[in-house]
């Protein structure tokens, strides 16, 4: 992370559509990241601002304490950098201590990848950040829900509540997502790429994909 100052704020911004209708679908495993952080943390309900949920904690790095918002925008998925811009310059924060947590077309389901840096690739909420923001160098963590089944449509499929013999492999990939976030707060980028960017099978890793 960017900001070393004790008092700076980093971010963890989970994507997702807002409303009954859209929980727990694969677009919205982003949001689910963060409620688990909530729960873990004992944050209660947050509050509204900015376009979205903020929750504020502070979290002990090493020997310092680290003030850390996490945020949901309720904007839809296509408006989301709007409410991030917002939220992460009232607090001065660098594009660098912006972490996006959100779904992945591309990764199998239950998987997850840290990268620093890139562009929004097909997911119009991480463009819409990357572009709000001003920079692609915007760290991000995705979560994978797989591919859809042909010939179903790629935006139906990410608007779909999770079949229920997923479900104990989403549950599973939300958990190891929010440990990720905690050792990108405590360890960094480098750390989580290490430790999180490979196969597991059978309680081994294999070599990083692409």
């Amino acid at each position: 992370m960017a900001s070393e100052s004790a008092d700076s704020a980093t971010f963890v911004i989970g994507l997702g559509n807002p409303g009954r209708r859209y929980k727990r679908t694969r677009h919205n495993v982003g949001f689910d990241v963060v409620d688990a952080l909530v729960a873990r943390w004992g944050l209660g309900r947050g509050r509204k601002g900015f376009g979205g949920r903020v929750y504020r904690a502070r979290r002990r790095v090493g020997d310092a304490e680290r003030r850390v918002v996490l945020f949901k925008p309720l904007q839809y998925m296509n408006r989301s950098g709007g409410p991030v811009r917002d939220v992460t310059a009232f607090e001065k924060a660098d594009r660098q201590d912006v972490l996006v947590v959100l779904d992945d077309l591309a990764l199998n389901l239950g998987r997850i990848r840290a990268r620093p840096s890139g562009s929004g690739g097909g997911h119009k909420g991480l463009r819409d950040v990357i572009a709000a923001l001003g920079g692609q160098d915007v760290p991000r963590l995705r979560v994978g829900i797989g591919a859809p089944p042909p010939p179903m449509d790629a935006t139906a499929y990410v608007l779909q509540r999770f079949a229920p013999d997923e479900h104990e492999a989403v549950e599973r990939a939300i958990d190891r997502a929010a440990d990720a976030v905690e050792d990108w707060l405590a360890n960094g980028m480098a750390y989580v790429m290490d430790r999180y960017n490979r196969r597991s099978t059978g309680g081994r890793t294999d070599a990083p994909e692409g």
